[in-house]
């Protein structure tokens, strides 16, 4: 498995010192509570740390600063307990490069109307507090999340987790690196793209390697290797010979592991977490990777086809904001026009992930009539029910864009018997006709990342913090 690095969240509270030295240690006092209490919910997917009760432009200003420089950090969360004069805050937040939550929230969740007097006034002023932190975060155009809401409530505690999620992944877009196997589909416009510009703007690194260096690693691969896991797989999918003899049958789905195990080598070796192949560039090959960049994407890495270097990596970025879950390369297929049926069938010939399976998963070898290479062993299933959002990455040339759009997905109506692939049914929210024309307006691409945990919120809190259009559809 492709796993991230241990990250954290700093929790910095503002305050100052015109209470004097008893309230600031009640300030204190509180917040550690705040942090203990949320890490020991197991509702957040990474820990918090408190760090201090920022008082001056100096400490705000210095712990900014170690924040940018500590990779383990992903985000820092601000909460203002008391009034906390915002011109102290703008040096620091002007340097902060990580990912800011500004956590609007007071310690009690009711207003103790028996007990409350000026001493808790004085300890208790997030209301106001927030709004002086706002302003000054507004003025720089910073872009900032805000949450509103007690902090022990569940919701809140989601929608923290969920913005973890995006500030994890927004700091790791920096470290994507893709490999390109053979250059894009010729003649092909959409999965083009200026990779320059994608690697100022999301940190991305795409490096074209020739198929004949992949070739050299698929030469090396050790006998033993492809054994133990052809006989490993069978523990975890059902293998279906079909038509096939069984020598033909385990000779091609043991290629299939060969060319996994040489690319995951490949990748691993040279830092690399995203790739591409192109069925028109297989020379030295013998199979198109179908089986081999399924069980990859079932790794955490992300992949697209016909060199859309632009979708693999995309495809990674959102599998590492959805923890490797339900997230997974889609191309648009074929269409249900008629009515009662609308829908989009989803698969993409051999190389849909089979984290949406919702039977399972059959290992075939079948014909491809395209790349003119030998039958390539795929994965073979059902998709599942469910909300989920379809995105892609556009290039229009003077800029990015993020298209997307909320989907129902749904199984197929029927089998498919002469269309072994992996399949996936489903309908933009706003129905089929509304969705696909705004779709296509947009400029909306045929590959896609279609995933079943990352929402909608996610999508535009991760644009914002890249100073993304996105066009949100639904």
């Amino acid at each position: 498995m492709l796993e991230n690095t241990q990250k954290e969240f700093w929790f910095i509270t503002g305050s100052q010192f015109l209470y004097g030295p008893e309230a600031l240690s009640t300030v204190e006092k509180d917040a550690r509570e705040i942090v203990d209490k949320m890490n020991k919910s197991n509702a957040l997917p990474y820990p918090i740390v408190f760090k201090l009760v920022a008082t001056t432009a100096d400490n705000i200003t210095k712990v900014m600063k170690e924040a940018n420089y500590h990779d383990e950090v992903a985000g820092v969360i601000t909460w203002m307990h008391t009034f906390s004069p915002a011109k102290n805050w703008i040096r620091g937040t002007q340097l902060l490069t990580k990912p800011l939550l500004h956590l609007a929230t007071q310690f009690l969740n009711h207003i103790p109307y028996d007990t409350i007097d000026f001493d808790y006034m004085n300890v208790n002023q997030s209301a106001h507090g927030d709004r002086e932190y706002a302003f000054i975060n507004a003025r720089l155009k910073k872009n900032n999340k805000i949450i509103f809401g007690h902090w022990e409530d569940e919701a809140i505690q989601q929608q923290i987790a969920k913005w973890m999620n995006v500030a994890v992944a927004y700091n790791e877009s920096y470290k994507i690196k893709v490999v390109t196997f053979a250059d894009k589909m010729r003649d092909v416009a959409v999965t083009d793209g200026d990779k320059v510009e994608a690697q100022i703007k999301f940190g991305w690194t795409v490096d074209y390697w020739g198929v004949g260096d992949l070739v050299e690693y698929v030469k090396g691969v050790e006998e033993a290797q492809v054994a133990e896991l052809y006989e490993a797989l069978q523990e975890k999918y059902d293998y279906v010979e079909g038509h096939n003899s069984a020598e033909k049958f385990e000779q091609h789905v043991k290629y299939q592991i060969r060319e996994y195990i040489a690319i995951k080598k490949f990748m691993d070796e040279k830092g690399y977490s995203a790739f591409t192949t192109n069925f028109e560039d297989l020379t030295g090959l013998e199979q198109l990777p179908g089986l081999a960049a399924q069980m990859l994407l079932a790794d955490g890495y992300g992949f697209a086809g016909e060199g859309d270097w632009k979708t693999a990596a995309l495809v990674r970025l959102l599998k590492i904001m959805a923890h490797n879950k339900q997230t997974v390369f889609m191309e648009d297929y074929t269409l249900d026009l008629r009515k009662g049926h609308e829908a989009i069938l989803g698969s993409h010939m051999l190389e849909v992930d089979p984290s949406i399976a919702s039977d399972k998963p059959r290992v075939e070898v079948h014909p491809l009539d395209i790349g003119g290479k030998a039958d390539p062993a795929r994965l073979v299933f059902t998709g599942m029910v469910g909300d989920g959002v379809d995105v892609t990455m556009a290039d229009y040339g003077d800029e990015f864009k993020l298209i997307s759009y909320e989907v129902k997905g749904n199984k197929p109506e029927a089998e498919t018997p002469f269309l072994p692939v992996a399949k996936q049914l489903w309908t933009p929210k706003q129905g089929l006709k509304v969705g696909a024309e705004q779709w296509l307006r947009a400029g909306g691409g045929h590959h896609t990342v279609l995933s079943f945990v990352v929402d909608t919120q996610q999508l535009a809190d991760l644009c914002a913090l890249f100073g993304l259009t996105h066009v949100n559809l639904s």
